[in-house]
């Protein structure tokens, strides 16, 4: 308590444990295509570092989806990157990752299905988005939004053989994902009356709650998650929708 305390004073002051502002990010970096993968983005925010990969598989579309390609996001967090991270199944925090990283895609609609279909009914693209966290300094969740759209942009399709497989012997076509929207999602955290962005560990492990929300370029919301027990207001949500609109603006430049 005396520690939330001591952060809650520090807020009232304008200054973090790190002396940034409360609505300032850490340095932001990306790095695209650091793999062997048909696209990829490293990610680095202050010592948080995210690695994404994009692979592109030729499957059956489902069944009440003939039409339709799919999308798939994981997310892997390994004890490299936090001693708080446990070999395994995916756990809760790995889970609620990849499922708001994905949701941002798949309701602003970053990929339009129906364009990764190949042969209605008998194939279609599967995009799968893996998120693997290098080194966990908070706010993974930002950084695992805006490697996935990074590495959405620079990936080709690999060559497609006469018999519909896939030949990994080939160099990678130049024929690029069709990105129809392309989503930011901004983490503004609620710690008393504060709000503030690009959470350290101790920050998140203090916040009240905290609103995941995925912007578009012409400043739409797509999708929000929300995360803790203390309610918010209408006023609190637009201001916190407000400031993710600003911030998603100033990430958008540097992902380019």
């Amino acid at each position: 308590m005396a520690e939330k305390e001591h952060i809650l004073k520090s807020l009232k002051a304008g200054v973090r444990y790190d002396g940034r502002k409360l609505l300032d990010y850490r340095e932001v970096s990306v790095e695209p295509n650091v793999t062997n993968a048909e696209g990829s983005a490293r990610v680095k925010i202050g010592d948080t570092e995210v690695l994404v990969g994009v692979k592109l598989a030729v499957e059956e579309p489902y069944p009440d989806t003939p039409e339709e390609g799919k999308l798939m996001v994981n997310t892997e967090l390994r004890p490299i990157a936090s001693p708080d991270f446990e070999s395994g199944p995916p756990g809760e925090q790995a889970i609620d990752i990849a499922r708001v990283v994905d949701r941002g895609l798949r309701e602003s609609k970053a990929l339009a299905p129906e364009k990764l279909c190949i042969k209605a009914g008998e194939k279609v693209w599967s995009v799968m988005i893996d998120v693997v966290p290098l080194n966990d300094a908070g706010n993974i969740l930002d950084a695992a939004s805006i490697g996935a759209l990074a590495a959405l942009k620079n990936t080709r399709f690999p060559v497609v053989k006469e018999d519909g497989n896939i030949d990994w012997e080939a160099e990678l076509t130049d024929k690029k994902l069709e990105l129809g929207k392309e989503p930011i999602e901004v983490t503004v955290l609620k710690i008393g009356e504060f709000y503030i962005v690009d959470p350290i560990l101790k920050e998140e492990e203090l916040a009240d709650t905290s609103i995941t929300i995925a912007v578009s370029k012409e400043g739409l919301v797509y999708a929000m998650q929300k995360r803790g027990d203390s309610p918010l207001s209408v006023d609190e949500i637009d201001k916190m929708v407000e400031i993710a609109v600003k911030k998603s603006g100033e990430l958008r430049k540097i992902i380019g």
